[in-house]
Formats: structure tokens, C-alpha cells, sequence
């Protein structure tokens, strides 16, 4: 194809530098997160080549001291190749090969091949789906388990502590039936919970490879045993057991773990995105609004209006929610790009799951922070629940819904707390009265673990 000028402080070489000249947004880069996985892949490769005899010991334990410094970030800057790219990878594959062969033969002395030996027994159509799933196994792991883990546990502590402090219900944002905090929190909690359980769910499938399918699934110019190899080289390497998939086509003409990953990240960012809108309503005021909390004050909330605070957390975290429930939108459209034996938007899936691990994991952290940090308005609270008209339905089964409808729209209009009205419309004892309309009370339901 010709001569092509590659940077003279380059560790990368020809194939590398056309794809930077090929493909424009080379802002956009792949994911540094990815490009660590790629080279853990690379690694356990270079020692299952080394076990299989297919490559010798010098020359693999180069790359496998290569692929470590890569792997933790040292040449992050060698690898400028765009995600939008060639749908397979290749470009990518071949940039992290050039730079294993470079590193490799200055530490071995040897000349070392990015095509025949960091890219022995490999083709990019099994390694970057490979990759794809090391890089969300970790993420996962590293990232998202952990924050998710935090979250729970501030929405534990939360309504643990505010277990017995009633409120007024609210459903249709319309005034229900009252609940404690600490029930309305555990809601929270709960669903962060599943969130936790679907990845749970997901992961073992993550932790199934493709590696040793080679170009089509075949397994062509692989030798025997390497796929078991590679997979437990890299469980070592990264403390997760990784096993070869049992259908290496599957893996690599389809993506379907990777899109159950993203409508995982989707779920989250769904469950998320209603703590952040409680959080917001229940905050919002001070005094036009429902003022049931207050945030914990960050920064002025205006450039004109002086004194006021805005939701900023939850706000942030809304944006990041909605950038991964588009996000998962692309991933499903890129997951369908399998054509024959290889998906072909290979960089796009991996990126945007990249994307998603990462804010996520910072969304969880700053929910924990809104949540753990907000104050109870109890006055407001207070007087708001005593006032709240829906109490009435309590009285149902001793007057009716009838009749309890009028002291419900005559508490309203007069704008006067619910007993009162019920003491002079009915002809029950105040003290049951207060028993039966007494909040909460009707928040104890005998059968709820909340």
C-alpha cells in the first residue's frame, strides 16, 4: 500500500498510523479501560502460546512483560487510534500488537512480529469480543460492584434512621395515603438491590471467551489446548475464572452479552434516575414547593438570583442516566450489526459500556452522598400530614366512602385538619378518632417486611 510516516517516538508502526490518517475524531479514542483488558488478553495469549509451543520462551515472556506495563496504563498515548474505526477491531488489535512487538524486542533482544507472534493463534474477530467482555467483567468488578455496594448501604443506614418519621403519600404527585421514610428509602433500596442481582446474574456470562475462534470460529491456525490455556492464564492474571465459551460463533458473529450488559447499566440508570427525581421534588421550595428535605448545600444556584441553591447532585446524575439510556439504544442497534460469523461495530459496543461502567459508578456515589447527606424539614412534614385530607380513607369501614369523601372535600376547602372535620361530621369518640386517623398507624402493614 505504499510508504506511510509514523512518529518517530512512536511504538506503533505502519497499520497503525493508516488508521489514524484513515479515520477522522481522533478526539474519541478507545477507552483506556478497553485498551488495559486488550492487553490482558494479549498476555494470557503470549503464555498459552508459550504452553502450546507455538511460540518460544524469550519472545513470550517479552510480550507478557509488555502487555503488564500496557496493561496498567503506562503508554496509554501510543494508542490514538479512533473508535470509529473498522467494525472488527482490527485497527485497535493492531495497534496494541505493534506496540507489544516494539516493547517486546527491546526487552528480548529478538525482532518481534506484531503479526506472527503478539498476534499468534489470535485474529481481532476473536479478541475484541474477548476483550469487550474482560472489559466489563472488571469494570463491573472494580468500578460499579462497589459503588452500587455504597449506595445500598447509605439508603440502608437512611431508613434504618428515619424508620418511624411519618409522611404524607404521594401517587399521581397527588396527596395518598402517608408512609414512613424509612419505607419510601427502602423502596430505594430494594431496587438498587435488583439492579445489584441482574448484574449477579450476568456476570458468569461475561466470563465466557471466544478466544481460540480465531477469523470465523473455526479455531484456524490455533493450536490445541490454547483456548483452555488462554482462559486460565487470564483468570490468573486478573482473579476472575474465565472460561472458554461453548460456542465461539455465537460470540463473535453476535453480541448478546454485551446488550444484556447495557440493558443491565440501563436498569440502574432507570432505578436511578427516580431516587434523583424523588430527591428533587421532596427538596424542592423552600417554600413553594414540598420542602419535605434539604439537600446539602454545594454552590450558588444562580448567575442573577442571589441565595438561591439548585439539586446540583441529582441533576448531574439525571444527565448521566439519560446519556446511558440512550447509550443502550446504540448498543442494541450496534449488537444487531452481526452479519454472518462477525458483529461489526465491535468499538462502538465496547466504548459505550465503557461509558456507562464508568458514570454509573460516579452516579452511585453521588445518590449515596444526596441521600446520606439531606435533612428532614419535620415541621413541614409534620403540618402537612396532619392537614392531608386522604387520612379519611381510614374511616371507610366505619362510615363509608361516602361519607367520607365529604369530610375529606370539606377538610380541604376549609383548609383544617382532617380530625377536627371527622369529630364534628361524625359521631365517633375523638380518642378513636385519633386512633383509627393516627399516621402512623396506618403506615404498619402487618405483612410488609418494610
Amino acid at each position: 500500500m505504499g510508504e506511510v510516516k509514523v512518529p518517530k517516538d512512536a511504538l506503533y508502526a505502519a497499520q497503525t498510523q493508516r488508521a489514524v490518517d484513515n479515520f477522522g475524531l481522533r478526539q474519541r479514542r478507545m477507552p483506556p479501560r478497553f485498551v488495559h483488558s486488550l492487553a490482558l488478553v494479549k498476555q494470557a495469549a503470549a503464555r498459552a502460546n508459550r504452553d502450546c509451543g507455538v511460540l518460544e520462551g524469550d519472545i513470550a515472556s517479552a510480550l507478557d512483560r509488555a502487555a503488564t506495563r500496557v496493561a496498567a496504563g503506562e503508554f496509554d498515548e501510543q494508542f490514538p487510534v479512533s473508535l470509529f474505526q473498522t467494525g472488527s477491531g482490527t485497527s485497535t488489535n493492531m495497534n496494541m500488537n505493534e506496540v507489544l512487538a516494539h516493547l517486546a524486542s527491546a526487552s528480548c533482544g529478538h525482532e518481534v512480529h506484531p503479526n506472527d507472534h503478539a498476534n499468534c493463534s489470535q485474529s481481532s474477530n476473536d479478541v475484541i469480543p474477548s476483550a469487550i467482555l474482560v472489559t466489563a467483567a472488571r469494570a463491573l468488578e472494580e468500578q460499579l460492584a462497589p459503588a452500587m455496594a455504597a449506595l445500598e448501604s447509605a439508603l440502608a443506614e437512611r431508613a434504618q434512621d428515619l424508620h418511624d418519621l411519618t409522611k404524607t403519600g404521594r401517587t399521581h404527585l397527588m396527596d395518598a395515603m402517608p408512609l414512613t421514610f424509612g419505607q419510601e428509602i427502602s423502596a430505594w433500596a430494594s431496587q438498587v438491590e435488583e439492579c445489584r442481582q441482574r448484574f449477579a446474574d450476568l456476570r458468569p456470562r461475561l466470563l465466557r471467551l471466544p478466544l481460540g475462534g480465531s477469523a470465523v470460529g473455526t479455531g484456524v491456525n490455533v493450536p490445541a489446548g490454547y483456548a483452555k490455556r488462554a482462559a486460565e492464564h487470564l483468570s490468573d492474571i486478573q482473579g476472575q475464572t474465565f472460561s472458554p465459551a461453548d460456542n465461539a460463533f455465537a460470540r463473535m458473529a453476535g453480541q448478546d452479552s454485551a446488550l444484556e450488559c447495557s440493558a443491565c447499566l440501563r436498569a440502574l440508570a432507570v432505578t436511578l434516575s427516580k431516587v434523583n427525581n424523588d430527591l428533587r421534588w421532596m427538596s424542592s421550595g423552600p417554600l413553594s414547593g414540598l420542602a419535605e428535605i434539604s439537600l446539602r448545600p454545594l454552590q450558588p444556584g444562580s448567575s442573577i438570583m442571589p441565595g438561591k441553591v439548585n439539586p446540583v447532585l441529582p441533576e448531574a446524575v439525571l444527565m448521566i442516566c439519560a446519556e446511558v439510556i440512550g447509550d443502550d439504544a446504540c448498543v442494541a442497534l450496534a449488537a444487531q450489526s452481526g452479519s454472518f460469523q462477525l458483529n461489526v461495530m465491535l468499538p462502538l459496543i465496547a466504548a459505550k459500556l465503557c461509558s456507562g461502567f464508568e458514570t454509573l459508578s460516579w452516579a452511585c456515589v453521588a445518590t449515596a452522598e444526596s441521600v446520606a447527606g439531606f435533612t428532614v424539614n419535620r415541621d413541614r412534614v409534620e403540618a402537612t400530614l396532619a392537614s392531608n385530607p386522604i387520612l379519611v380513607t381510614a374511616l371507610n369501614q366505619r362510615i363509608g366512602y361516602e361519607a367520607a369523601a365529604v369530610i375529606a372535600k370539606r377538610s380541604y376547602a376549609e383548609r383544617r385538619p382532617v380530625l377536627d372535620v371527622a369529630a364534628e361530621e361524625t359521631g365517633l369518640d375523638r380518642a378513636e378518632l385519633e386512633r383509627l386517623l393516627d399516621p402512623y398507624r396506618l403506615t404498619q402493614n402487618p405483612d410488609s417486611k418494610a
